[in-house]
């Protein structure tokens, strides 16, 4: 739930809210006083404070309970301080460019896998591609595509690894992009890591070190560091999701965002 939604759910936060102290009118409308009441227990338990309802804040209202795997307000921070911006600009990434959570339910770590990605890592080590490609055109393929979305996409890797066995390490999980920031697995050594496994292993840990893994992604590319910097959002926005970020507004989104979150007041509403 975001500002602007309406309905029953909204009014039953609400009263979750006001069980912790924070005194609001139930009217079922999640205006901007909801969402700085949102924001201010967020703040107050060390989550992302962007005022936006998700099943983190949902459990730490009704549990008291924060999973150590979440990305909390800190690590934003700090990002922010290794890249020499404000703290809105990295907020702003977060809520547009995130998809909002690392890890499934089951707790592995959220993959989209490539196919395309994968038989253009082949076609640079491997003869013989385009055999290959006919026996397992599911996940070698140089066209995009074959999504299954969620935890299917664990099923889609696990049958790219079979199709790989012998041609290379973990080609298939290089062909994946991991956690909440979406970092292509091939990227490993340009970010810094040991290996391909070591970024993996990473990528498993917590979102924490999938934001570290976002940060070093800005650190390997002078042009995208510059562009946040500067709040040059479209340029941002092109290098960062190629020439289809006009089709879905992020730039817009990104400003707006930035914003929002460099307005947002700074004190607890209790």
């Amino acid at each position: 739930m975001r500002q602007g939604d309406t309905g029953t759910d909204v009014s039953q936060l609400q009263r979750l809210l006001n069980t912790v102290g924070l005194k609001l009118t139930v009217d079922g409308w999640y205006g901007e006083a909801t969402a700085a009441a949102v924001m201010a227990f967020q703040r107050r338990v060390g989550l992302v404070a962007d005022g936006v309802t998700g099943p983190k804040t949902v459990t730490a209202l009704n549990n008291g309970f924060v999973d150590p795997q979440h990305l909390r307000q800190k690590d934003l921070q700090a990002a922010a301080e290794r890249l020499g911006v404000p703290l809105a600009a990295i907020m702003a990434v977060n809520a547009v460019e995130s998809r909002g959570r690392g890890f499934l339910d089951d707790g592995r770590p959220v993959i989209l896998f490539e196919r395309h990605v994968l038989h253009r890592l082949l076609d640079e080590a491997v003869t013989g591609i385009n055999a290959l490609a006919s026996r397992y055109p599911s996940v070698i393929n140089p066209k995009r595509g074959g999504y299954a979305g969620g935890a299917a996409e664990w099923s889609r890797l696990a049958a790219a690894r079979q199709a790989t066995v012998g041609f290379g390490e973990l080609l298939a999980e290089q062909s994946c992009s991991w956690g909440a920031f979406q970092i292509m697995g091939y990227h490993w050594q340009a970010l810094g890591y040991a290996s391909p496994s070591d970024f993996v292993a990473a990528m498993h840990k917590d979102e924490a070190a999938q934001l570290d893994a976002f940060v070093r992604f800005i650190e390997a590319d002078p042009a995208l560091h510059k562009a946040l910097k500067g709040r040059k959002w479209a340029d941002f926005a092109r290098i960062y999701n190629g020439p289809a970020y006009k089709e879905n507004l992020y730039d817009q989104k990104l400003a707006r965002a930035f914003e929002r979150f460099t307005t947002a007041p700074e004190e607890d509403a209790a």
